[in-house]
Protein backbone atom coordinates (compact mmCIF):
# COMPACT_ATOMS: atom_id res chain seq x y z
CA UNK A 1 0.00 0.00 0.00
CA UNK A 2 1.24 3.56 -0.93
CA UNK A 3 0.06 6.93 0.24
CA UNK A 4 1.43 10.36 -0.43
CA UNK A 5 1.21 13.39 2.64
CA UNK A 6 1.79 16.74 2.55
CA UNK A 7 3.09 19.15 4.92
CA UNK A 8 3.03 22.42 5.01
CA UNK A 9 1.82 25.52 2.29
CA UNK A 10 2.65 22.80 0.04
CA UNK A 11 -0.60 22.34 -1.68
CA UNK A 12 -2.63 19.09 -3.88
CA UNK A 13 0.24 16.55 -5.03
CA UNK A 14 -2.16 16.01 -8.16
CA UNK A 15 -1.69 19.71 -9.50
CA UNK A 16 0.39 22.96 -9.77
CA UNK A 17 3.64 23.59 -11.23
CA UNK A 18 6.55 21.42 -10.07
CA UNK A 19 8.13 23.73 -7.33
CA UNK A 20 4.51 23.46 -6.11
CA UNK A 21 4.50 20.31 -4.86
CA UNK A 22 5.43 18.36 -1.92
CA UNK A 23 9.14 17.50 -1.66
CA UNK A 24 8.50 13.73 -1.69
CA UNK A 25 6.28 13.43 -4.20
CA UNK A 26 8.76 14.88 -6.68
CA UNK A 27 11.69 12.75 -5.03
CA UNK A 28 8.89 10.01 -5.97
CA UNK A 29 8.03 10.50 -9.17
CA UNK A 30 11.67 11.45 -10.41
CA UNK A 31 13.01 8.01 -8.86
CA UNK A 32 10.27 4.99 -9.81
CA UNK A 33 11.65 4.95 -13.26
CA UNK A 34 14.75 4.42 -11.80
CA UNK A 35 13.91 1.82 -9.40
CA UNK A 36 11.79 -0.24 -11.73
CA UNK A 37 8.81 0.68 -10.34
CA UNK A 38 7.56 1.93 -6.68
CA UNK A 39 9.77 3.57 -4.30
CA UNK A 40 11.61 0.21 -2.01
CA UNK A 41 11.24 2.43 1.28
CA UNK A 42 9.24 5.57 3.17
CA UNK A 43 10.56 8.50 2.23
CA UNK A 44 10.41 12.33 3.57
CA UNK A 45 11.48 15.07 2.85
CA UNK A 46 12.68 18.12 4.17
CA UNK A 47 9.26 20.03 4.03
CA UNK A 48 8.03 17.15 6.02
CA UNK A 49 5.60 15.43 3.36
CA UNK A 50 5.94 11.38 2.95
CA UNK A 51 5.73 9.25 -0.66
CA UNK A 52 6.10 5.26 -0.81
CA UNK A 53 4.74 2.32 0.90
CA UNK A 54 3.29 2.42 4.28
CA UNK A 55 5.68 0.41 6.60
CA UNK A 56 8.48 0.24 4.59
CA UNK A 57 12.02 1.60 6.21
CA UNK A 58 11.33 5.25 6.55
CA UNK A 59 14.46 7.41 4.88
CA UNK A 60 14.26 10.93 5.77
CA UNK A 61 16.08 13.77 3.09
CA UNK A 62 17.06 16.59 5.30
CA UNK A 63 18.49 19.03 3.24
CA UNK A 64 18.97 19.73 -0.46
CA UNK A 65 22.19 19.15 -0.48
CA UNK A 66 22.23 15.30 -0.30
CA UNK A 67 20.26 15.48 -3.25
CA UNK A 68 23.09 17.74 -4.43
CA UNK A 69 25.53 15.02 -3.90
CA UNK A 70 23.47 12.06 -5.43
CA UNK A 71 23.47 14.31 -8.66
CA UNK A 72 27.60 14.45 -8.49
CA UNK A 73 27.82 11.23 -7.11
CA UNK A 74 24.91 8.92 -7.80
CA UNK A 75 24.83 5.80 -6.36
CA UNK A 76 26.63 4.51 -3.62
CA UNK A 77 29.35 7.11 -3.11
CA UNK A 78 26.45 9.94 -2.69
CA UNK A 79 24.11 8.07 -1.01
CA UNK A 80 26.76 7.35 1.51
CA UNK A 81 28.21 10.78 1.73
CA UNK A 82 24.45 12.20 2.35
CA UNK A 83 24.46 9.45 5.27
CA UNK A 84 27.61 10.37 7.31
CA UNK A 85 26.91 13.48 7.31
CA UNK A 86 23.43 13.29 8.25
CA UNK A 87 21.96 14.62 5.43
CA UNK A 88 19.97 11.85 5.12
CA UNK A 89 18.71 9.64 7.85
CA UNK A 90 17.04 5.83 8.37
CA UNK A 91 14.64 5.90 10.86
CA UNK A 92 14.83 1.88 11.17
CA UNK A 93 16.91 -0.48 11.97
CA UNK A 94 19.72 0.30 9.05
CA UNK A 95 20.39 -3.53 8.62
CA UNK A 96 16.93 -4.30 8.10
CA UNK A 97 16.71 -1.23 5.72
CA UNK A 98 19.59 -2.09 3.74
CA UNK A 99 18.80 -5.82 3.15
CA UNK A 100 15.45 -4.70 1.98
CA UNK A 101 16.63 -2.59 -0.24
CA UNK A 102 19.01 -5.23 -1.54
CA UNK A 103 16.42 -7.66 -1.89
CA UNK A 104 13.98 -5.21 -4.00
CA UNK A 105 17.18 -4.40 -6.29
CA UNK A 106 17.85 -8.41 -6.67
CA UNK A 107 14.25 -8.82 -7.68
CA UNK A 108 13.74 -6.13 -9.77
CA UNK A 109 17.02 -6.52 -11.50
CA UNK A 110 17.71 -3.01 -11.45
CA UNK A 111 21.45 -2.79 -12.60
CA UNK A 112 20.32 -3.81 -15.85
CA UNK A 113 18.38 -0.72 -15.89
CA UNK A 114 19.06 2.03 -18.36
CA UNK A 115 17.13 5.28 -18.23
CA UNK A 116 15.34 6.75 -21.45
CA UNK A 117 16.00 10.51 -22.46
CA UNK A 118 12.43 11.18 -21.12
CA UNK A 119 13.14 9.84 -17.59
CA UNK A 120 16.58 11.93 -17.23
CA UNK A 121 14.74 14.98 -18.56
CA UNK A 122 12.00 14.39 -16.07
CA UNK A 123 15.05 13.91 -12.84
CA UNK A 124 16.74 16.90 -14.68
CA UNK A 125 13.71 19.52 -14.39
CA UNK A 126 12.51 17.81 -11.00
CA UNK A 127 16.19 18.66 -9.38
CA UNK A 128 16.33 22.40 -10.64
CA UNK A 129 12.52 22.88 -9.27
CA UNK A 130 13.88 21.34 -5.78
CA UNK A 131 16.62 24.30 -6.11
CA UNK A 132 19.75 21.09 -5.93
CA UNK A 133 21.48 22.12 -9.05
CA UNK A 134 24.41 23.70 -8.64
CA UNK A 135 28.79 22.92 -7.51
CA UNK A 136 29.06 19.87 -5.53
CA UNK A 137 29.38 19.90 -1.94
CA UNK A 138 32.72 19.57 0.11
CA UNK A 139 33.61 16.13 0.71
CA UNK A 140 32.84 14.64 4.04
CA UNK A 141 35.92 15.69 6.83
CA UNK A 142 35.83 11.67 7.38
CA UNK A 143 36.30 10.41 3.39
CA UNK A 144 39.78 9.50 2.80
CA UNK A 145 42.13 11.98 0.75
CA UNK A 146 45.35 10.70 -0.57
CA UNK A 147 47.72 11.56 -3.47
CA UNK A 148 51.01 9.88 -4.41
CA UNK A 149 51.65 7.15 -6.59
CA UNK A 150 49.28 4.01 -5.75
CA UNK A 151 50.95 1.74 -2.91
CA UNK A 152 54.17 3.60 -2.78
CA UNK A 153 55.65 3.25 1.28
CA UNK A 154 54.47 6.79 1.53
CA UNK A 155 50.67 6.76 0.52
CA UNK A 156 50.18 2.96 1.91
CA UNK A 157 51.54 4.79 5.19
CA UNK A 158 48.62 7.41 5.06
CA UNK A 159 45.76 4.70 4.09
CA UNK A 160 46.58 2.59 7.01
CA UNK A 161 47.13 5.83 9.14
CA UNK A 162 43.88 6.86 7.76
CA UNK A 163 41.80 3.83 9.02
CA UNK A 164 44.27 2.50 11.97
CA UNK A 165 45.02 5.71 13.80
CA UNK A 166 41.61 7.38 15.14
CA UNK A 167 42.91 6.33 18.69
CA UNK A 168 43.74 3.39 20.22
CA UNK A 169 40.95 4.00 22.63
CA UNK A 170 38.52 3.92 19.57
CA UNK A 171 39.40 0.57 18.52
CA UNK A 172 39.60 -1.10 22.68
CA UNK A 173 35.78 0.36 22.52
CA UNK A 174 34.22 -1.86 19.61
CA UNK A 175 37.42 -4.98 19.64
CA UNK A 176 37.69 -7.55 22.07
CA UNK A 177 40.66 -7.65 24.80
CA UNK A 178 42.97 -9.30 22.61
CA UNK A 179 42.40 -5.97 20.56
CA UNK A 180 41.88 -8.46 17.23
CA UNK A 181 40.01 -6.53 14.21
CA UNK A 182 40.38 -9.95 11.90
CA UNK A 183 37.87 -12.92 11.90
CA UNK A 184 37.76 -14.74 15.01
CA UNK A 185 37.08 -18.73 14.94
CA UNK A 186 33.63 -19.62 16.73
CA UNK A 187 34.40 -22.85 18.11
CA UNK A 188 31.20 -22.86 19.54
CA UNK A 189 27.75 -21.41 18.28
CA UNK A 190 28.15 -17.77 17.68
CA UNK A 191 24.86 -17.06 19.54
CA UNK A 192 26.04 -18.40 22.37
CA UNK A 193 25.95 -16.45 25.45
CA UNK A 194 28.54 -18.13 27.39
CA UNK A 195 30.61 -18.04 25.02
CA UNK A 196 32.57 -14.23 24.38
CA UNK A 197 33.93 -13.15 21.38
CA UNK A 198 37.12 -13.28 23.37
CA UNK A 199 37.35 -16.53 23.69
CA UNK A 200 36.46 -17.31 19.55
CA UNK A 201 39.70 -14.72 19.44
CA UNK A 202 41.96 -16.74 21.35
CA UNK A 203 40.76 -19.95 19.61
CA UNK A 204 41.77 -18.37 15.95
CA UNK A 205 45.18 -17.17 17.73
CA UNK A 206 45.66 -20.78 18.97
CA UNK A 207 44.36 -22.21 15.47
CA UNK A 208 46.81 -19.93 13.67
CA UNK A 209 50.06 -20.77 15.78
CA UNK A 210 48.74 -24.62 16.11
CA UNK A 211 48.59 -24.31 11.49
CA UNK A 212 52.28 -23.26 11.53
CA UNK A 213 53.63 -25.23 14.15
CA UNK A 214 54.57 -23.03 16.59
CA UNK A 215 56.57 -24.48 19.40
CA UNK A 216 58.93 -22.68 22.03
CA UNK A 217 62.09 -21.25 20.98
CA UNK A 218 60.64 -21.04 17.14
CA UNK A 219 61.33 -17.77 15.05
CA UNK A 220 57.90 -16.06 14.06
CA UNK A 221 57.44 -13.51 11.53
CA UNK A 222 53.81 -11.49 11.65
CA UNK A 223 53.24 -9.44 8.89
CA UNK A 224 50.82 -7.09 9.84
CA UNK A 225 50.75 -7.05 13.68
CA UNK A 226 47.71 -4.89 14.57
CA UNK A 227 47.61 -4.43 18.15
CA UNK A 228 49.73 -7.70 18.80
CA UNK A 229 46.97 -9.96 19.68
CA UNK A 230 49.26 -12.16 17.35
CA UNK A 231 52.24 -11.47 18.65
CA UNK A 232 51.80 -11.56 22.13
CA UNK A 233 49.69 -15.34 22.08
CA UNK A 234 52.10 -16.61 19.98
CA UNK A 235 55.09 -15.70 22.75
CA UNK A 236 52.94 -16.23 26.07
CA UNK A 237 50.86 -19.42 25.11
CA UNK A 238 53.82 -21.04 22.91
CA UNK A 239 56.65 -19.39 23.76
CA UNK A 240 57.87 -18.22 20.29
CA UNK A 241 60.33 -15.56 19.58
CA UNK A 242 58.73 -13.09 18.04
CA UNK A 243 58.83 -10.04 15.41
CA UNK A 244 55.87 -8.20 14.67
CA UNK A 245 55.95 -5.15 12.26
CA UNK A 246 53.18 -2.87 11.46
CA UNK A 247 53.33 0.78 9.71
CA UNK A 248 50.23 2.68 12.17
CA UNK A 249 52.17 4.02 14.85
CA UNK A 250 49.67 3.93 17.80
CA UNK A 251 49.70 0.28 17.24
CA UNK A 252 53.27 0.16 18.01
CA UNK A 253 52.52 2.39 20.99
CA UNK A 254 49.57 0.14 22.20
CA UNK A 255 51.82 -3.08 21.66
CA UNK A 256 54.70 -1.88 23.56
CA UNK A 257 53.00 -0.65 26.49
CA UNK A 258 51.33 -4.37 26.94
CA UNK A 259 55.03 -5.79 26.08
CA UNK A 260 55.86 -3.79 29.41
CA UNK A 261 53.16 -5.07 31.04
CA UNK A 262 53.34 -8.52 30.94
CA UNK A 263 56.86 -8.43 30.61
CA UNK A 264 57.45 -10.25 27.37
CA UNK A 265 60.42 -7.70 25.83
CA UNK A 266 62.59 -10.79 25.91
CA UNK A 267 60.28 -12.54 23.49
CA UNK A 268 58.51 -9.60 21.49
CA UNK A 269 59.99 -7.04 19.07
CA UNK A 270 57.76 -4.85 17.34
CA UNK A 271 58.92 -2.86 14.61
CA UNK A 272 57.60 0.36 12.46
CA UNK A 273 58.75 -1.05 9.46
CA UNK A 274 56.79 -1.17 5.61
CA UNK A 275 56.68 -5.57 5.53
CA UNK A 276 59.32 -4.56 2.23
CA UNK A 277 62.06 -3.67 4.26
CA UNK A 278 61.87 -7.04 6.72
CA UNK A 279 65.45 -7.96 6.10
CA UNK A 280 65.59 -11.83 8.17
CA UNK A 281 65.49 -14.79 5.47
CA UNK A 282 65.57 -17.19 8.62
CA UNK A 283 61.70 -17.44 10.36
CA UNK A 284 60.81 -20.47 11.00
CA UNK A 285 57.19 -19.57 10.55
CA UNK A 286 55.49 -16.37 9.70
CA UNK A 287 51.95 -15.39 9.73
CA UNK A 288 49.85 -12.54 8.40
CA UNK A 289 46.20 -11.96 9.59
CA UNK A 290 44.21 -9.83 6.63
CA UNK A 291 46.91 -7.81 5.80
CA UNK A 292 47.44 -9.15 2.00
CA UNK A 293 44.10 -6.83 1.06
CA UNK A 294 45.95 -3.64 1.95
CA UNK A 295 49.41 -4.17 -0.63
CA UNK A 296 47.06 -4.01 -3.90
CA UNK A 297 47.42 -6.16 -7.13
CA UNK A 298 50.47 -4.62 -7.99
CA UNK A 299 52.29 -5.22 -4.98
CA UNK A 300 50.73 -8.70 -4.44
CA UNK A 301 53.71 -10.99 -5.88
CA UNK A 302 56.23 -8.60 -3.88
CA UNK A 303 54.03 -9.20 -0.46
CA UNK A 304 54.39 -13.56 -1.74
CA UNK A 305 57.82 -13.04 -2.44
CA UNK A 306 58.34 -11.42 1.43
CA UNK A 307 56.94 -14.13 2.81
CA UNK A 308 58.50 -16.61 1.12
CA UNK A 309 61.52 -15.29 1.86
CA UNK A 310 61.57 -14.38 4.97
CA UNK A 311 60.44 -18.26 6.06
CA UNK A 312 63.54 -20.72 5.92
CA UNK A 313 62.82 -23.98 3.64
CA UNK A 314 60.52 -26.27 4.84
CA UNK A 315 58.57 -23.43 7.03
CA UNK A 316 55.41 -23.04 6.97
CA UNK A 317 53.33 -19.64 6.06
CA UNK A 318 49.81 -19.00 7.12
CA UNK A 319 47.68 -15.33 4.81
CA UNK A 320 44.37 -15.10 6.61
CA UNK A 321 42.89 -12.69 3.73
CA UNK A 322 39.32 -11.58 3.05
CA UNK A 323 38.14 -12.73 -0.71
CA UNK A 324 35.46 -10.53 -2.79
CA UNK A 325 34.01 -12.41 -6.27
CA UNK A 326 32.39 -9.38 -7.60
CA UNK A 327 35.83 -6.67 -7.69
CA UNK A 328 35.83 -7.10 -11.56
CA UNK A 329 33.28 -3.96 -11.46
CA UNK A 330 36.22 -1.34 -10.95
CA UNK A 331 35.67 -1.49 -6.97
CA UNK A 332 38.13 -4.69 -6.30
CA UNK A 333 38.22 -3.00 -2.52
CA UNK A 334 34.97 -3.75 -1.53
CA UNK A 335 32.78 -0.51 -3.19
CA UNK A 336 32.54 3.28 -3.39
CA UNK A 337 31.85 3.73 0.18
CA UNK A 338 35.14 1.22 1.75
CA UNK A 339 36.93 2.50 -0.53
CA UNK A 340 36.37 6.27 0.30
CA UNK A 341 36.01 6.14 3.94
CA UNK A 342 37.37 2.86 5.32
CA UNK A 343 40.38 1.42 3.45
CA UNK A 344 41.30 3.30 0.79
CA UNK A 345 43.57 1.58 -2.26
CA UNK A 346 42.43 -2.04 -0.67
CA UNK A 347 42.39 -4.86 -3.11
CA UNK A 348 40.25 -7.91 -2.86
CA UNK A 349 39.77 -10.71 -5.31
CA UNK A 350 38.29 -14.59 -5.43
CA UNK A 351 39.94 -16.73 -3.25
CA UNK A 352 41.46 -18.79 -6.03
CA UNK A 353 43.53 -16.28 -7.76
CA UNK A 354 44.77 -15.17 -4.35
CA UNK A 355 45.91 -18.85 -4.08
CA UNK A 356 47.89 -18.55 -7.67
CA UNK A 357 49.33 -15.37 -6.55
CA UNK A 358 50.74 -17.40 -3.52
CA UNK A 359 51.80 -20.02 -5.81
CA UNK A 360 53.30 -18.04 -8.33
CA UNK A 361 55.01 -16.55 -5.84
CA UNK A 362 57.47 -19.85 -4.84
CA UNK A 363 54.79 -21.14 -1.82
CA UNK A 364 53.40 -24.85 -1.64
CA UNK A 365 49.65 -24.37 -0.98
CA UNK A 366 48.48 -27.14 1.71
CA UNK A 367 45.51 -26.01 2.85
CA UNK A 368 42.81 -23.63 2.15
CA UNK A 369 40.15 -23.12 5.02
CA UNK A 370 36.96 -20.87 3.91
CA UNK A 371 35.55 -19.28 7.48
CA UNK A 372 32.77 -16.74 6.06
CA UNK A 373 30.11 -17.59 8.91
CA UNK A 374 33.06 -16.59 11.54
CA UNK A 375 33.05 -13.21 10.16
CA UNK A 376 29.22 -12.75 10.36
CA UNK A 377 29.52 -13.90 13.88
CA UNK A 378 32.76 -11.61 14.52
CA UNK A 379 30.68 -8.47 13.42
CA UNK A 380 28.11 -9.94 15.29
CA UNK A 381 30.13 -8.94 18.45
CA UNK A 382 31.62 -5.91 16.94
CA UNK A 383 28.31 -4.37 16.47
CA UNK A 384 26.94 -5.32 19.53
CA UNK A 385 29.94 -3.77 21.75
CA UNK A 386 30.08 -0.43 19.31
CA UNK A 387 26.16 0.26 19.63
CA UNK A 388 26.68 -0.28 24.06
CA UNK A 389 29.83 2.79 23.46
CA UNK A 390 28.62 4.57 20.95
CA UNK A 391 27.96 7.81 23.28
CA UNK A 392 31.43 7.38 24.53
CA UNK A 393 32.95 7.05 20.97
CA UNK A 394 31.10 10.03 19.98
CA UNK A 395 32.99 11.55 21.96
CA UNK A 396 36.09 10.44 20.92
CA UNK A 397 35.67 10.64 16.87
CA UNK A 398 32.60 13.02 15.97
CA UNK A 399 29.30 11.71 14.86
CA UNK A 400 30.06 11.91 11.50
CA UNK A 401 32.93 9.50 12.18
CA UNK A 402 30.43 7.51 14.19
CA UNK A 403 28.01 7.27 10.79
CA UNK A 404 30.49 5.91 8.96
CA UNK A 405 31.38 3.01 11.33
CA UNK A 406 27.95 1.85 11.95
CA UNK A 407 27.42 2.03 7.81
CA UNK A 408 30.63 0.22 7.26
CA UNK A 409 29.83 -2.56 10.36
CA UNK A 410 26.46 -3.18 9.49
CA UNK A 411 27.55 -3.28 5.42
CA UNK A 412 30.16 -5.30 6.07
CA UNK A 413 28.24 -7.68 8.10
CA UNK A 414 25.81 -8.21 5.32
CA UNK A 415 28.23 -8.80 2.92
CA UNK A 416 29.28 -11.66 4.91
CA UNK A 417 26.14 -13.02 5.26
CA UNK A 418 24.93 -12.41 1.72
CA UNK A 419 28.05 -14.19 0.05
CA UNK A 420 29.36 -11.41 -1.83
CA UNK A 421 32.56 -11.37 0.64
CA UNK A 422 34.42 -14.23 2.66
CA UNK A 423 37.63 -14.71 4.31
CA UNK A 424 39.88 -17.92 4.27
CA UNK A 425 42.92 -19.06 6.02
CA UNK A 426 45.65 -20.31 3.69
CA UNK A 427 48.65 -22.72 4.62
CA UNK A 428 51.57 -23.05 2.96
CA UNK A 429 55.20 -24.30 2.92
CA UNK A 430 58.43 -23.02 1.28
CA UNK A 431 59.82 -25.90 -0.39
CA UNK A 432 63.44 -26.61 -0.48
CA UNK A 433 63.95 -29.12 2.59
CA UNK A 434 61.56 -31.45 4.01
CA UNK A 435 58.19 -29.67 6.04
CA UNK A 436 56.61 -31.05 9.37
CA UNK A 437 53.18 -30.99 8.28
CA UNK A 438 51.38 -33.53 10.03
CA UNK A 439 50.26 -36.88 7.14
CA UNK A 440 47.08 -36.31 9.03
CA UNK A 441 45.28 -32.85 9.77
CA UNK A 442 45.56 -31.62 14.02
CA UNK A 443 43.73 -28.65 13.17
Amino acid sequence: MSSRTTAGPTGPTSSGPLADRPVADLLASALEPFVGGELPVRLRGWDGSEAGPVGAPLVEVRTPDALRRLLWAPGELGAAQAYVTGEIEVHHDLDDALTHVWSVAAERGLSGIRPTPPTLLHALRTARALGVVGRAPAAPASQAKLTGRLHSKRRDRRAISHHYDLSNEFYSLILDPHMAYSSAYFTRPGDDPSYSLEDAQADKLDLVCRKVGLRPGMRFLDVGCGWGSLSLYAAEHFGAQVVGVTIAAEQKKFIDARIAERGLADRVEIRLQDYREVPETDFDAVASLEMGEHVGQGNYPTYAEVLRRAVKPGGRVLVQQMSRSGGRNGHPGGGPFIESFIAPDMHMRPVGETVALLEAGGLEVRDVHGMREHYVWTVDRWLETFEKNAARLTELVGEEVVRVWRLYLVGGRMAFRDGRMGVDQILMVRPGADHTLPRVREF
